[in-house]
């Protein structure tokens, strides 16, 4: 009987992603969780409210709000600023449809907005002259979106400039959240009085606070740019609804909060939950149903008579990723986010258009040794991987559930063994996906495991180049040369594989030579077309990495910031042994633009930059021979050996060569686009069309090059190695054969 009335009492759970992440596709955390709770039983739902307040506000009532305000305020406005208020009817008239426009419901408005007549144009448009050349390889509704997005960047700046200095389409009071490590300036922003999208915000919690009457409120902050909306969440579940427990996690907490001691932070909510959220989640929510003691809580902070006490006395483990249970995306309104064009980078172009389903495949990084990244931290060091069968289980689930085939993989290194296994398993059950992922640029990246992938659904990957300094790559733990990663990204481009490589500068005593000599680097990979896209980010020193917990091994002094009550991540440094590193920021930004689009390939590198640079040491052909260099490939014997293609019709003829007359078997291929044929023996063309079913994916255990060899000098064919580098088998691998 008590039992029954324990479970009666359960409490309902809503959980919640404060302003902002992205417009065009949920930020996964609560999904993850929802899933988790799911397979207990527990009643729960999920809001994005980033989405919901940006469709509030950009709508025709919130713009009509914003410019009454604007009229009723004295504030003196920027030229670009009072150009759209000015033209506040033009906006006002035009929102709704360019929202709906943005949501792929109203496609044929593309025609008004690329003839330029119908968008009210400001500051954003300007850019336009400098990009016209890009248009041309992009169809009208992708000019449409660039054009609708810049619009919507219009209107972002006056709220910015007038309205809430904190805004920003993909971050809210994103300033506030980096490196805070005390409170005081995060207290007075939330204790300043609301503006127009605060308001927004607490408006569209208390409906979903109205519809749902949850017990707990959980906040999932993955970034800086959340904390403050978190925050401004959790005021206002206090003002409101003082019953209502709040829970606060995710990315931001786990990072930055793990020396937590403020507890000024507990007027805005009671708990706060580090790493995968699920066994704290679950032990929070057996404390509060009366079923477990404080003491036994897993990870969590709470105040205990006005101080912060961190609780992690629970005996269980961390919920095994094979029982967290699917992803659930329900409550989301996913038929309501933006697809929108931001800049013409081809990878930053996927995180903004389009809706991404987001899945891991495995908890933390395989690798798990580069010393600029947090290592020490649960999300990278604890590395368990799912069978490929349940991670198609979920795929197919999630499909079902939202009726979207695209899959953003969300891993830190996707596995090349695991991804090999799922691209099998997404082909053997015939799943229509398109899909894609980080990944490490190691050799185990084969060009037939990279043509596997593409066959799979894999449209592009990112992964890190970082320097493209053999000396510092190696200082950094990569793992890679350059060479390796101009082979692997090569194997990608030519499977038609987009290929993403994040770039870095300013590693501990990275010289002005090595800086400029990965410019080259860069260039060259460009040039051989074997990278499409790019991005230069500057080194940051993390606490939790190792080059933020030994500066020293690194040759920098840390700094500061000094320990604070609040937040901890971002170090402060001084780098005696290494170049001027920021005077390097804006060339490298200009040069890979120009690059990723195919001009000025040819410019002195010293062109970029407005002050003297060393002349590059880097061989003029270096990546062009690397990518020639076929020296490590090996035949493995224990590789699977898989065919990709349709099955042969076999027919056989006589061919005469002046007085010899020699039977000839042909092998006739129907693939989507063309038919191709073979030619062979009859012997070999008979054992090719009766072996090749063995080598299609399909339920049967796939065979390996020693169990074909095996087969073939079975059937009395003689030796199998003259068919490895025979014609016939250069012909197959260009039809589908492949050794992974």
């Amino acid at each position: 009987m008590l039992k029954k009335i324990n479970y009666l009492l359960k409490k309902k759970i809503l959980l919640v992603t404060p302003p902002f992440t992205q417009l065009n596709t949920p930020y996964p955390a609560t999904a993850y969780l929802k899933g988790f709770l799911n397979t207990l039983g527990r009643e729960s739902y999920q809001a994005d409210l980033g989405i919901d307040v940006i469709l509030e506000l950009f709508s025709s009532k919130g713009l009509k709000q914003m410019f009454t305000l604007l009229e009723n305020s004295d504030a003196e406005l920027t030229e670009n600023s009072f150009r759209v208020y000015a033209l506040r009817e033009e906006y006002i008239t035009t929102i709704d449809p360019v929202i709906r426009f943005l949501k792929n419901r109203n496609p044929t408005l593309a025609h008004s907005i690329c003839d330029r007549s119908y968008l009210p144009e400001a500051g954003r448009f300007r850019m336009l002259e400098d990009m016209d050349w890009a248009f041309g390889t992009m169809g009208i509704h992708d000019k449409a979106r660039h054009l609708a997005t810049l619009y919507l960047e219009d209107l972002g700046d006056l709220i910015q400039e007038a309205i809430d200095p904190h805004f920003g389409f993909s971050r809210y009071a994103e300033r506030l959240g980096r490196s805070a490590t005390h409170f005081d300036e995060m207290e007075e922003a939330l204790e300043k009085p609301d503006t127009l999208l605060s308001e927004m915000l607490v408006s569209v919690l208390q409906t979903k606070i109205a519809k749902y009457q949850p017990d707990i409120v959980c906040i999932s902050v993955p970034f800086p740019g959340n904390l403050y909306g978190g925050f401004k969440c959790g005021q206002y579940l206090k003002k409101k609804y003082p019953e209502v427990r709040v829970v606060m996690g995710g990315g931001f907490a786990n990072t930055e909060l793990r020396a937590l001691k403020e507890p000024r932070v507990f007027n805005y909510i009671d708990f706060v939950c580090l790493d995968d959220g699920e066994a704290p989640l679950l032990t929070l929510l057996e404390y509060l149903d009366g079923e477990r003691d404080l003491e036994r809580l897993k990870r969590v902070y709470t105040l205990v008579n006005g101080e912060v006490i961190y609780f992690n006395g629970a005996i269980e483990r961390d919920v095994p990723q094979r029982d967290t249970g699917t992803p659930d995306y329900s409550d989301l309104p996913l038929n309501d986010y933006l697809s929108v064009i931001e800049i013409v980078n081809p990878m930053h172009r996927l995180w903004s258009d389009g809706r991404w389903n987001k899945l891991t495949l495995a908890h933390g990084c395989y690798w798990g040794k580069c010393s600029f990244c947090d290592i020490s931290l649960d999300y990278i060091k604890r590395y368990e991987p799912m069978t490929a069968a349940l991670l198609c289980d979920r795929i197919e689930e999630i499909i079902e559930q939202t009726q979207q085939n695209g899959f953003h993989f969300v891993d830190e290194a996707a596995p090349p063994a695991l991804l090999r296994d799922l691209a099998l398993e997404i082909i053997r059950r015939k799943l229509t996906l398109v899909w894609w992922t980080n990944i490490r640029f190691e050799k185990n990246f084969t060009t037939d495991i990279c043509l596997l992938l593409k066959a799979s659904g894999c449209i592009a990957i990112s992964g890190g180049l970082e320097v493209a300094s053999d000396r510092l790559l190696e200082r950094m733990k990569k793992g890679v040369t350059v060479a390796q990663v101009a082979r692997v990204a090569d194997a990608f481009t030519k499977a038609g594989i987009m290929v993403h490589a994040y770039l870095m500068y300013g590693f501990p005593t990275q010289t002005a030579q090595e800086t400029i000599d990965s410019l080259e680097m860069v260039r060259q990979l460009f040039e051989q077309g074997a990278v499409q896209s790019g991005f230069w980010h500057r080194f940051a020193m993390t606490a939790h990495s190792p080059v933020g917990l030994h500066p020293e091994a690194f040759d920098v002094m840390k700094l500061g910031p000094g320990p604070g009550a609040f937040a901890n991540n971002d170090l402060e440094h001084e780098d005696p042994l290494g170049a001027d590193h920021d005077l390097f920021a804006e060339g490298l930004r200009k040069s890979l633009f120009n690059y990723m689009h195919g001009v000025c390939l040819d410019f002195p590198l010293a062109r970029w930059f407005d002050f003297k640079v060393p002349r590059t040491t880097v061989p003029k052909r270096y990546i062009e021979r690397s990518i020639a260099d076929k020296s490590e490939e090996t035949l493995r014997p224990n590789a699977f050996v898989i065919w990709l293609g349709s099955l042969p019709e076999l027919s056989l003829f006589e061919e005469a060569s002046g007085s010899i007359t020699q039977q000839v078997a042909e092998l006739v291929f129907f693939d989507k686009k063309k038919e191709w044929a073979v030619e062979t023996t009859p012997e070999r063309g008979a054992w090719l069309v009766e072996v090749m079913p063995r080598l299609v994916i399909g339920y049967h255990q796939p065979m390996s090059l020693e169990e074909l060899r095996a087969d073939y000098q079975n059937q009395n064919l003689g030796d199998f190695d003259p068919l490895l580098h025979s014609d016939t088998w250069q012909e197959l691998k260009s039809g589908g054969l492949l050794l992974l």
